[in-house]
């Protein structure tokens, strides 16, 4: 079964409870838990969350909504590698190069993002929520 990394994106959407996005972001999620997909996030994508999440709610509902993800996803490292390789990326956005190369470092061949397109030349595959609820992984 191919692992898969999750976009901050898709994750803030569930977590902030954004519209019309939450819906296909929280069936992808229980999908992957119905069907056991091994799913990673980066731990960049960590403090992000957090960082998103406590501005919008409060501190206590970050760290409990982080603590609830964990039961399903797993934090994939980010190595110095990774970051290096980001820079040398030819993506434009650095995050972007980040998730990239922390996929592929931890042998990740999916990613799973609202934002396809930042994702055009990082070799890896790339599907939306809703995209990959409909391959029937």
């Amino acid at each position: 079964m191919n692992k898969v990394l999750i976009d901050t994106n898709v994750i803030l959407d569930i977590a902030l409870n954004r519209k019309p996005f939450v819906k296909k972001s929280g069936e992808f999620l229980q999908h992957i838990e119905k069907v056991k997909i091994p799913a990673y996030i980066s731990a960049t994508t960590v403090t992000d969350i957090y960082f998103i999440a406590q501005r919008n709610t409060s501190h206590n509902k970050a760290i409990k909504f982080l603590k609830n993800l964990f039961e399903l996803v797993e934090i994939a490292g980010v190595e110095s590698v990774s970051i290096l390789n980001a820079l040398n990326s030819k993506m434009k956005d650095f995050e972007d190069a980040v998730q990239t190369e922390t996929a592929k470092q931890n042998d990740i061949p999916i990613i799973i993002t609202r934002n396809q397109a930042d994702f055009n030349n990082s070799g890896l595959k790339i599907y939306s929520p809703e995209e990959f609820l409909n391959l029937n992984y």
